[in-house]
């Protein structure tokens, strides 16, 4: 009796590629899926890098994952970010993001650093022009900058929709490089009587700032007033 065929899950991992292994410090790639997610998710600005009849442009712009898609927001208004998804797959780009998470002191010039979590994705992503698929993009992008926002705000009308470009790019090409730790001396360099060591750096939102045409006495929703971004709830 033939047995019953199980799903198969998911790779855990990208397949690194030529493209996706670092020429330096290979020790610091990685490319675990749940890593690269959460260093994509906790980012609001993504580069997105191409060539442009013959020369390099990169746009920093917003963007949001979905499962394994990133979604690339612009206006139509933007050349070179509706030139990206046409045709149908468009121009081979890499997209990146950096978290800078301390500076490294080290006893050398030469040694100085910084601790950081970066991701690199390579692909040819397609425009977004379904309503329904870049309504979706868009609400992807409100909860990725604040979640809980979009039950609240007025959604876009027909012609905003027209009005936002969207492209969109697989999550098949992709690694993650991370830094961590103190810096590293050349061996001599440790009796030196410089101080050396590790000067974290953090991102913390500050009180919110009401807009000045707001009516008075309107309340500052909860999830705005406990706003905490080690805590963010992303996908």
């Amino acid at each position: 009796m033939q047995g019953t065929r199980q799903p198969t899950s998911p790779p855990a991992a990208y397949s690194p590629t030529d493209r996706t292994v670092p020429t330096r410090s290979a020790d610091r790639a990685s490319y675990d899926k749940e890593l690269v997610h959460a260093i994509l998710d906790e980012a609001y600005v993504c580069h997105l890098g191409f060539v442009r009849d013959g020369a390099p442009v990169v746009l920093p712009t917003l963007f949001a994952r979905v499962g394994e898609t990133l979604y690339v927001h612009g206006s139509t208004g933007s050349r070179p970010l509706r030139m990206t998804g046409e045709p149908d797959p468009g121009l081979p780009v890499c997209l990146t993001v950096t978290h800078v998470d301390a500076l490294i002191l080290a006893r050398s010039a030469f040694h100085h650093s910084i601790n950081y979590r970066s991701v690199v994705v390579f692909g040819r992503p397609r425009a977004v022009e379904s309503e329904g698929e870049k309504n979706a993009a868009l609400e992807a992008f409100t909860e990725h900058i604040m979640r809980g926002r979009w039950a609240e705000v007025r959604w876009p009308t027909p012609e905003e929709l027209a009005a936002t470009n969207v492209v969109a790019l697989q999550l098949d090409e992709a690694s993650a490089k991370v830094r961590t730790g103190p810096p590293i001396d050349d061996e001599e360099d440790y009796t030196l009587s410089v101080w050396a060591g590790v000067l974290p750096l953090r991102v913390e939102p500050g009180a919110p700032e009401a807009d000045p045409r707001l009516p008075t006495g309107t309340p500052v929703p909860d999830y705005i007033a406990d706003f905490d971004l080690s805590k963010r709830n992303l996908p």
